[in-house]
């Protein structure tokens, strides 16, 4: 509980700062948890309660002192994929199924966090990042276009409801009054961005009182927010069906890996600028609880904000304190004026959510990563359209199936080389590099560049005999330039003993050089080491061409 930590360190000259921004904050909080869970599929509420829950826990077991939890823009689309088809339309049932989702990525967060594993989400190479969070930003942003120009579409799927749109748009369903107050906040939004005015209070607070003021809701049908239930939410254990335990467990699973990777980048960055250390794995502890708890109290799935920390920074915060005044300052709305927001129209809780997922899309550094690494260009390309074309949550299985695959290519198909020795520059390297260099007749230095294993154990010995028989020499023994390979597993291990036998057979010798112990001590359980016996081992190249060219 790192946040009771905090508390016994407390200085009272943050008192006053914590206070402040904690107010500041809570001023962005309340639109922004409406919008993204109207977003999500949710009654509005929900967004509060999802608000409120997570800070007062995240206070506790969170690791970072200034980092925002609570509903998040990049989670939208998820939620939205699990609870719209499922819901039925039902509120209730839509309540119960983001309830269940939290706890499903509450315990999952909880339990990969005991288990050390905050490192998994580093699995996502950067790229596929990128494409995941661009149809990610993608497919939040279709959705929300029926709101803005104040109609709906059934969702069948972002490209799909693409399509529904333009075909509502061209049959004339356009609420032009609510297009234009949807439109105005978005530009209000938009130009405030990065000014130290709230923006989106300011756009919101402006459409709300223009909606009021004219009474467009009736006169207009502009679609409104209406009252919030008054008081705070209690606990409840959400019931869902036997037929959703599956896709709630999916869109559970999908959600803490999102939420984690954007909560630990986010955490990482303020934890180097406040020259912190902060734990992964209790941050995945933090961020689990935190979901937990909402789960518990009609709330959703939740992640760090990192639109709302920097708003909580620039206010002056200090410390976790700051999460709880804002939290507290939600709940004394709910209980003294639910109503105050009736008047807000769904067009401006649409351009609150359009504004973020603009914000989402990352495409400077995509162009930078064309420039260097073209094929990683496009894999994430890939992965964008698979969000788009798909839906978030194939979009993010198809994301793990592409870094798996491209974690595999690498050690599947590596780069190996024949060495020998350059005039002029000290060692032994690629021959294909330095066409001129020195081989020493009856050897064949053999660089292999990978670990060892069930995927290129095969590949190995291909390459091994190929570059035998390529020699310019009859050879008398190979030489594996052992350093890159940092493991071994049992398949591996069959096929460098056949290949041992092959080369053995044409009275060739098979050795090793630089060959890490662990990996040693591998080959000792598989019974190869004492098969090879420990003088075809040596601690370097120069050691094992010396050991040749003393026996030849």
């Amino acid at each position: 509980m790192p946040g009771l930590g905090t508390l016994l360190r407390y200085e009272v000259a943050w008192l006053g700062h914590d206070v402040v921004a904690g107010l500041v904050l809570a001023t962005m909080l309340v639109p922004v948890g409406i919008a993204y869970a109207v977003a999500s599929g949710l009654p509005g509420i929900c967004g509060l309660y999802a608000t409120i829950v997570p800070l007062l826990v995240y206070a506790v077991f969170g690791p970072s002192r200034i980092l925002v939890l609570g509903p998040d823009s990049a989670l939208a689309a998820v939620i939205l994929g699990i609870v719209l088809p499922l819901s039925g339309g039902d509120p209730q049932r839509a309540v119960a199924l983001g309830g269940m989702m939290a706890l499903v990525s509450g315990a999952v967060l909880v339990l990969a966090g005991f288990a050390h594993l905050g490192f998994v989400t580093e699995l996502l190479s950067k790229p596929i990042r990128y494409g995941y969070m661009n149809g990610i930003a993608l497919t939040v942003l279709i959705s929300q276009l029926p709101k803005l120009f104040g109609f709906s579409v059934e969702s069948t799927g972002p490209l799909r409801d693409l399509s529904a749109i333009g075909g509502a748009i061209l049959a004339g369903r356009t609420n032009w009054v609510a297009l234009a107050i949807g439109l105005g906040t978005l530009a209000t939004i938009l130009l405030l961005r990065g000014r130290r005015v709230p923006g989106i209070l300011v756009a919101v607070v402006g459409a709300a009182v223009v909606v009021g003021i004219f009474d467009l809701a009736e006169r207009h049908h502009v679609s409104i927010l209406g009252s919030l239930p008054e008081g705070l939410p209690g606990f409840t254990i959400p019931r869902i069906g036997m037929g959703d335990i599956v896709p709630v467990l999916i869109g559970g699973c999908a959600v803490a890996m999102v939420s984690f990777a954007d909560t630990s980048v986010l955490s990482r960055a303020y934890a180097a600028r406040t020259r912190t250390n902060v734990d992964p794995n209790q941050e995945m502890v933090g961020l689990g609880a935190a979901n937990l708890a909402t789960g518990f109290f009609q709330g959703f799935p939740i992640s760090s904000s990192s639109s709302r920390t920097p708003v909580a920074e620039a206010a002056g915060a200090r410390t976790q304190l700051t999460g709880i005044v804002g939290a507290l300052a939600i709940a004394v709305l709910l209980l003294v004026a639910p109503n105050l927001l009736r008047n807000l129209p769904s067009a401006a809780l649409a351009a609150v959510v359009i504004a973020s997922a603009i914000g989402l899309f990352e495409i400077a550094d995509l162009k930078r990563i064309y420039r260097i690494q073209r094929w990683e260009f496009w894999l994430s390309i890939a992965c964008f359209a698979g969000v788009a074309v798909f839906g978030a949550i194939p979009g993010i299985g198809l994301a793990i199936v592409i870094a798996v695959i491209e974690f595999l290519w690498d050690g599947w198909r590596p780069y190996s080389a024949v060495l020998g020795r350059p005039a002029g520059v000290e060692g032994y390297h690629d021959v294909t590099r330095y066409p001129e260099a020195h081989r020493i007749p009856g050897l064949v230095l053999f660089r292999w560049d990978a670990p060892l294993f069930f995927a290129n154990a095969e590949l190995f010995r291909e390459r091994v005999l190929g570059a035998v028989a390529e020699s310019p020499t009859p050879v008398r023994c190979v030489v594996v330039a052992a350093a890159p390979v940092t493991s071994v597993d049992v398949t591996a291990a069959d096929s460098l003993m056949e290949l041992d036998e092959t080369l053995t057979a044409r009275d060739i010798e098979l050795r090793f050089a630089e060959l890490k112990d662990p990996v040693k001590d591998k080959l000792r359980r598989f019974g190869l080491f004492d098969r090879f016996g420990e003088a075809r081992f040596y601690p370097t190249i120069d050691a094992a061409v010396s050991r040749y060219q003393g026996t030849t």
